[in-house]
């Protein structure tokens, strides 16, 4: 009996320990790298992961302007969740037809579902009538869906694009689903800090080449002020011929942070 009793004893400490284990799982995922195997316990010192049990902020530049001839749209390429980078390379312009491009800003789960719901829809359209669909056919799928889920989705988003009947086109949809045909467009949390640049510079009838410098200085500026918004440029070049993608490294940006 003795001995059959040493042995429990021994395997106490054990079932403490799975018991500790098991408790653990259900700790706030806040304090889940913390380190603290026992769930009665937590660590009171700043180790630098306070930012995990906070609400998540997102944020990010996006433009669009249009010209005599087709649109050019850009981005910068931050992916931010709350104040940790989880992407520093992304790509926020999607195409959802050959000559249809949108421009995503808020949850990037969001507006991923939304733009493969597109151009899944964009795709029947072209199957069913035999031709691209337009730019504003595109844009109103993109309303319809965020107007309808304005509840569950935060999803900011431009459309731009080119069609034969009517050129270039640019289509803003703010948070909640409005629709807003434009000369130009931005977005994002950056977008507000460069409201003034845009409002001096932007000047109807701008070519091409003028045009691609006010997306590129604009998209610099808001990078530089903005903490939700960094890494890289990328814009594309939509007209008739087709679709050119361009790339400005970070460290060759025009204008750089203060």
């Amino acid at each position: 009996l003795g001995e059959v009793s040493g042995l429990v004893a021994q395997s106490a400490p054990g079932a403490a320990a799975m018991s500790s284990f098991a408790g653990r799982e259900l700790l706030n995922p806040a304090n889940v790298m913390e380190a603290s195997y026992d769930a009665g316990t937590t660590l009171q010192q700043d180790n630098g992961l306070n930012f995990l049990g906070k609400e998540v902020d997102t944020g990010t530049t996006i433009m669009a302007v249009q010209y005599d001839g087709g649109v050019i749209v850009g981005a910068d390429s931050r992916v931010s969740t709350g104040v940790y980078i989880s992407n520093r390379a992304s790509d926020k312009i999607t195409a959802v037809d050959d000559r249809i491009y949108c421009c995503r800003s808020g949850s990037a789960a969001d507006t991923q579902a939304v733009s493969d719901y597109v151009r899944y829809f964009l795709d029947q359209h072209r199957m069913e009538y035999g031709q691209p669909p337009k730019v504003a056919t595109a844009a109103n799928l993109f309303q319809m869906l965020c107007y309808q889920n304005k509840n569950m989705l935060t999803a900011g988003i431009i459309v731009a694009g080119w069609d034969k009947e009517k050129g270039g086109q640019v289509f803003a949809l703010p948070i909640g689903g409005a629709l807003m045909e434009r000369e130009y467009a931005t977005g994002g949390s950056g977008s507000t800090y460069i409201y003034g640049f845009c409002d001096a510079f932007f000047k109807p009838g701008m070519t091409k080449q003028q045009c691609e410098d006010f997306v590129t200085k604009g998209l610099c500026h808001a990078m530089a002020r903005d903490g939700s918004s960094g890494g890289i440029i990328r814009m594309a070049i939509i007209d008739e011929s087709g679709v050119e993608r361009k790339f400005i490294a970070g460290d060759k940006l025009p204008y750089g942070p203060l």
